[in-house]
């Protein structure tokens, strides 16, 4: 089940959102199957997680719901903190406000260390989509500092590309720039195919806004075309948008 839900997660990082999903369905109905609660717990945080980065809000509050239901009943604790994915989750549907009280809650808790720099990325997202660019910046900063600490780099693509998106909301586009820039680098290096897509979006639509159409549409449309699968996804959808409107 584990191997499962992992190789969902990598899946997903490599730039295969959809055998990702099928991927993480297997690992699910595996838990459910074996009947083991803690495995089951763990199958619905990580389907609801995969639902987060496939653009599915009301899916993974679902998921989400029944791991909160099965720790009550089998009084489990939580291996991950459920308010960094229910933040997640409100901050997609556009719930900023109850969003970003549920994430700074879930940092409050100080449960899972290692998973912090998720939640500090979350709250950095919902920040920035309410206008607060400053203290999504801070947020940023935090987790980037703790992946120092750690040495526990998953999420270090992502962090770098919010940083730049609340640099380039308080209008420091050259440091923006070269944030988004880095992001590539970071995602490339890792084979982050699905991190990469974000970065070049992100940065196209830094340059699309400041006068440089065409290499914004130079970016983002190979790293776009690469993918051969997951076109009803949020970011694929966004990256196509975004590519119509430059050309």
């Amino acid at each position: 089940m584990c191997a499962g839900y992992i190789g969902a997660w990598a899946h997903w990082l490599l730039g295969y959102p959809d055998k990702a999903s099928a991927l993480g369905s297997e690992a699910l109905a595996f838990a459910e199957r074996i009947a083991h609660p803690l495995s089951l717990e763990l199958a619905l945080l990580y389907r609801a997680m995969l639902h987060l980065d496939r653009g599915e809000p009301e899916l993974a509050l679902q998921r989400l719901g029944a791991a909160e239901a099965l720790a009550v009943e089998q009084r489990l604790a939580f291996v991950q903190e459920p308010r960094f994915l229910r933040g997640a989750a409100l901050s997609a549907q556009g719930a900023f406000e109850e969003a970003v009280a549920c994430l700074r809650e879930g940092l409050a808790s100080g449960l899972g260390a290692t998973r912090r720099p998720y939640g500090l990325a979350r709250l950095a997202e919902a920040l920035a989509r309410q206008g607060e660019h400053g203290a999504a910046l801070a947020a940023v900063r935090e987790g980037l500092e703790m992946q120092e600490q750690t040495s526990y780099r998953q999420w270090d693509a992502e962090l770098r590309r919010l940083e730049g998106v609340a640099l380039a909301g308080l209008n420091r586009l050259e440091e923006a720039q070269s944030a988004l820039e880095e992001t590539l680098r970071i995602a490339r290096r890792q084979q982050a195919k699905s991190y990469e897509l974000r970065a070049a979006t992100s940065l196209a639509r830094l340059w699309g806004e400041h006068g440089r159409r065409a290499e914004a549409r130079d970016l983002l449309a190979p790293v776009y075309s690469w993918f051969a699968e997951g076109f009803d996804t949020a970011d694929l959808k966004e990256a196509k948008a975004l590519l119509d409107e430059l050309t």
